[in-house]
């Protein structure tokens, strides 16, 4: 089993699944998370969120800010658009 992903906004859930990969752009750099990462809080600046799913689809997100929590094999990202 993947590590599960839900990237939300205030207005919607722009990707809820399980995921092998995520690249985040981080306040300090780019940075990526994979399945069972250590439990991680971070801030986001502006970039892309890169996702790539249990199928090996890729998905990318623009975001202007957030903020992810990692815990348990489960990554949820507070974004804003």
């Amino acid at each position: 089993m993947n590590m599960h992903v839900d990237i939300i906004t205030p207005d919607s859930i722009l990707f809820s699944g399980e995921a092998k990969l995520v690249q985040l752009p981080g306040t300090d750099g780019s940075f990526e998370i994979l399945d069972k990462h250590a439990p991680i809080i971070s801030t986001l600046g502006k970039g892309r969120i890169k996702v790539i799913d249990k199928t090996d689809k890729t998905e990318y997100i623009d975001i202007k800010s957030g903020v992810l929590e990692m815990n348990q094999n489960k990554a949820i990202i507070l974004a804003e658009q």
